[in-house]
């Protein structure tokens, strides 16, 4: 496993800082995949995972994986222009309609032959591109989706159900925003990996379930709060709430450290607060799920994600997004350890389990299948 995250922080130097793409073998009974990736730690939280079992994707399926930074494709620039069998492509998230429908056309003519599959690595739920990617993909990938798909047909205040939310709660001037999803998109919508599956962290949730011991800190939340004006004002109301504490409990929650230091904290916390940032999933849920530390969270039940670990009081403590029972789970959960380590436990055991298994290889099945990449005999 640790070779495996060596060998991908190496490609990293080799593709990001190096720009040596390593074309693809002569075999002609390989399948050939091709990942046009977008250069951002996020975004490679998507593809890492089938980078970290490409051994097993070859061995299983005869597929061989390559990565195109989508700025060399879109200058030409870079190895892969013979036969390709399927193409997942990202881009960032403020392309017009116009110039998506442009970017993928082109990924159509350099690869007529090829199956497509679009990764949205966007925080926010919406489906900004449903419209315009509907005809030409065969797979859109993302993070996490409502789990009412009805609720794609809805208004929203701004772009997406959170910016509604709080435009409505701080009664902020936002404009009607309706994104076009085909009924027929639906099953095209495919749910991806996460922030779970990037390479700082598989491997703490490989290791064993981190000792709760003396935890020293309360409550860990270390909140930013600048951003556009919803954002601010959610985070800031967050942020008001967890010093409203500091008085009578140890929290840590102002300024900015570096990832060691805030890794030694989280081990060190009881609990850990992390509320929603421009989508709903964060790094932090996680972080604090591998270091052993309750995650407190406003409510995830409308929200679908794989592996399915936002199970509430079971992997996580719910909170009302107006934040009204925060001082009430804080201080239960406080004063209940018993309590409080069987979620954590719960919420490290089960993607421990997930990535133990490699139940990966098995959920991705359907989107090897709409590429035309699954292996069935």
């Amino acid at each position: 496993m640790k070779t495996a995250i060596w060998q991908w922080r190496l490609h990293r130097a080799f593709v990001d800082r190096a720009g040596l793409l390593r074309p693809f073998s002569n075999s002609k009974t390989k399948k050939r995949l091709l990942f046009i990736s977008e250069r951002d730690p996020i975004c490679h939280t998507q593809w890492f995972p089938f980078y970290f079992y490409r051994n097993e994707l070859a061995k299983r399926h005869g597929i061989q994986i390559r990565e195109l930074p989508l700025d060399r494709f879109n200058a030409g620039r870079h190895p892969y222009h013979g036969p390709v069998d399927a193409v997942c492509l990202q881009t960032w998230f403020d392309l017009s309609p116009q110039a998506m429908d442009g970017q993928v056309q082109k990924v159509r003519e350099a690869w007529p032959e090829a199956r497509i599959a679009y990764f949205d690595w966007f925080a926010p739920t919406d489906l900004r591109y449903a419209d315009i990617l509907n005809g030409h993909v065969d797979a859109y990938v993302k993070k996490q989706a409502l789990r009412d798909f009805s609720q794609y047909s809805t208004p929203t205040l701004g772009d997406t159900n959170l910016t509604d939310y709080y435009a409505r709660r701080f009664q902020l001037d936002l404009p009607e925003t309706q994104f076009v999803v085909p009924e027929s998109f639906r099953n095209k919508l495919l749910l991806g990996t996460h922030f779970a599956f990037s390479d700082h962290m598989l491997p703490y949730f490989l290791a064993e379930f981190p000792k709760q011991g003396n935890r020293s800190i309360d409550l860990h939340a270390r909140i930013a709060v600048k951003g556009t004006e919803w954002y601010t004002r959610m985070r800031q109301e967050a942020l008001d709430k967890v010093t409203h504490l500091e008085g009578r409990l140890k929290v840590v929650c102002r300024g900015r450290v570096n990832r060691e230091e805030y890794f030694k904290e989280l081990f060190d916390s009881k609990l850990c607060f992390s509320p929603f940032g421009y989508g709903e999933v964060c790094w932090r849920d996680f972080e604090a799920m591998f270091t052993g530390s309750l995650l407190l969270k406003p409510d995830m039940s409308h929200l679908d994600c794989y592996p399915e670990v936002f199970i509430p009081n079971q992997t996580y403590v719910p909170l009302a997004w107006d934040l009204s029972d925060f001082d009430e789970k804080v201080d239960y959960y406080l004063s209940h350890p018993t309590e409080r380590e069987a979620i954590a436990r719960n919420a490290f055991d089960l993607l421990n389990g997930y990535f133990s298994q490699q139940r990966f290889l098995e959920d991705m099945k359907p989107l090897l299948q709409r590429l035309g990449l699954e292996k069935t005999s």
